[in-house]
């Protein structure tokens, strides 16, 4: 399974897969968006990210926690 920058639900479960320490609440989306660009199963261009993208992906990880 490939990720795309449209999966943040998968892309959340996979970032708290690889960062169970970290607090999605204060997370930058520039480092957000290296994490996501280093997951194994991502492949999507990285330059059609954007704010609104990684913050869909950020909530669905904050959602994920709960």
């Amino acid at each position: 399974m490939s990720l795309k920058w449209t999966d943040s639900l998968d892309i959340a479960i996979e970032l708290d897969e690889a960062h169970p320490d970290i607090d999605p609440l204060k997370i930058n989306f520039v480092d957000l968006r290296n994490w996501v660009l280093q997951l194994t199963e991502f492949d999507d261009e990285p330059e059609h990210s954007g704010e609104k993208i990684l913050e869909a992906i950020q909530m669905a990880w904050i959602e994920e926690r709960d």
